[in-house]
């Protein structure tokens, strides 16, 4: 599903921050990644959704080389992905129903065919007395269930979580975490990054780890 040859980052003249990145993630599985901040795990995940070219090397999306999508493609194949990223971007004129059902709505779906299932999803998140508040009036931990929620309402094929758990105390980390291995049981293939240690002992999955500038696997 996602594969790295070689791969090599850096921003502008500055030094390597990815060098020689060789990895792949298999459908269906479910990966751990870890390193210390700075240490280029959102980079490397901006390369998956393609939102990043790299340097040098080769980035493979669902067996299609990077240098080789266009726009148009790219479009139909971030549809098939689940994106929780740490800056949230919910809509502060819609409410929070509203923000984890557009996915839906934008694939032009009616809302009587989604609607109780977009419900028990934010229920399921800590979110069913909040839906119909707007983001502004949340706090943090709160929009990033939100962002979950979003993320998850779409049964995506991959889903990207950089940090999923951060800014939620550690029961609902768990709790989240059991979500996401039952979305992986139904077939999505997980990268989730995390800093938590104590997350990952929960759960026996391989750890992407990333340390100056290169990536390690353990299985």
């Amino acid at each position: 599903m996602v594969r790295f040859e070689n791969v090599g980052l850096r921003y502008g003249l500055g030094y390597e921050i990815l060098k020689d990145v060789n990895f792949h993630i298999a459908p269906r599985s479910f990966q751990f990644m870890t390193g210390p901040s700075g240490s280029g795990k959102t980079s490397l995940l901006k390369m998956i959704l393609q939102q990043l070219k790299p340097t040098r090397g080769k980035v493979t999306l669902f067996k299609r080389d990077s240098k080789d999508i266009g726009k148009d493609e790219l479009a139909g194949l971030r549809r098939r992905i689940g994106i929780i990223f740490q800056d949230f971007h919910l809509l502060d004129h819609l409410t929070i129903y509203e923000n984890v059902a557009l996915p839906l709505r934008v694939q032009g779906k009616e809302e009587n065919t989604y609607r109780n299932e977009v419900i028990e999803l934010l229920r399921w998140v800590g979110l069913g007395e909040r839906m119909h508040a707007p983001p502004v009036i949340l706090s943090g931990g709160e929009k990033q269930r939100a962002a979950i929620a979003r993320a998850l309402i779409v049964r995506p094929e991959l889903l990207l979580a950089d940090e999923p758990t951060g800014n939620v105390d550690p029961a609902l980390a768990q709790r989240l975490l059991r979500l996401f291995v039952e979305l992986n049981k139904l077939g999505t293939t997980i990268i989730l990054a995390t800093h938590d240690f104590s997350l990952m002992d929960q759960y026996d999955a391989p750890r992407i780890v990333l340390a100056e500038g290169q990536v390690h696997v353990f299985e």
